[in-house]
Parts: structure tokens; sequence; C-alpha cells
């Protein structure tokens, strides 16, 4: 098996997530992520316009994937009952492999510049609305309102795994999928 190859970008934005996450965005210099990435301080000017910039580009970036990976996991699936399915087995690896970004979300989320948190906040209602959709196939008497509702309180269960991960990942995935799926499915 082969390991992926980060670029200097993606290792960048991969060490800012853990520093942001241990002590937060404005805990974190610009020549702290660039020690940590190697690099002086400045040099991380050739890469980022700016620390916001990188904040906005990691949290604009995993919007991204959830949506992408989610549309694909959707178009794959044989029927509504498999994409909840689908979509939920992938938001529990994304939430066990990407804890970080879940508590930068959560917790540096005012400090993203206004553009970039627009960009995020559509990115996310587009999420959701993909869940509901499904949900809404699975049963069309859930209204569109209830079927979002179902969707942030499933991610909800599923995003607390950086306080509440305490299994080791296989049974914290498998712990998550079936309480996610009862929750969403009975």
């Amino acid at each position: 098996m082969t390991e992926a190859v980060l670029t200097r970008r993606e290792q960048i934005l991969a060490t800012a997530a853990g520093l942001f996450a241990a002590r937060g965005f404005h805990g974190v210099s610009v020549a702290e992520l660039g020690t940590a990435c190697g690099i002086s301080g400045p040099a991380l000017y050739k890469h980022f316009a700016s620390k916001d910039a990188v904040l906005a580009e990691m949290l604009i970036g995993i919007s991204e994937r959830l949506l992408a990976v989610g549309r694909d996991r959707v178009t794959a699936a044989a029927g509504p009952r498999e994409a909840v399915a689908a979509l939920v087995d992938w938001h529990v690896d994304f939430a066990l492999r990407d804890q970080a970004l879940i508590v930068v979300q959560d917790r540096d989320w005012s400090s993203l510049p206004d553009a970039a948190r627009e960009e995020v906040r559509w990115l996310q209602r587009e999420y959701v609305d993909l869940w509901a959709a499904q949900l809404r196939l699975v049963d069309p008497t859930r209204g569109r309102d209830e079927a979002r509702a179902q969707a942030h309180a499933t991610f909800g269960l599923i995003n607390s795994t950086p306080h509440s991960g305490k299994l080791p990942d296989g049974a914290m995935h498998d712990l998550l999928v079936a309480m996610a799926m009862r929750a969403l499915l009975g």
C-alpha cells in the first residue's frame, strides 16, 4: 500500500489544524506554524496570503470534501436507505480521522473572514440538504425541516468524537454508525 504524499500546502493545512485544535487559532503565531512545518514564518506567505487564509482554506476545503464525497456516496448507492448508510459511514470516517478539523470548526468559526464564513455556510447547507433529501426519500412523510433537524442532530452525535471517542477507532466507528442509523431510520 502506498502512502499519499502531501503537497506543502496540504502539509501546512494539516499542521495548522493540529495546532489550532490544540491552542486555538489566535493562540498560534505565523512563526510557530512555520516552525512546525519546517519553514520560517515569512516563508509561509509563499503558500498563503495570511494566517486567516490558512483557516479559510482549511474549513472551506473540508466542507467541499464532505459535500463532494457525500454526493459520490449517494450516487453510488442502490437506494435511499443505502445512501443514508453510506452518508453515515462517510461522516463517521471523517469524524474519527479529522477530529482536529471538528475542533477548529467549532471553536474558531468566528475567526473566519466573512466571505469564507459565507462559503462554508453555503457548503454546509448543501451537505445538510443532501442528507435531508435521502431521509425524505426513505420516509416521504418527513418534512424538510424535520429531515434537516435529524441531519444536524446526527452530525452532533458523530462530531462529538473529539470529546467522546474513548474507544479504539474501529469500535467507535461501529458504535457511532449503529447509533446514527437507529436515530435516523429506527
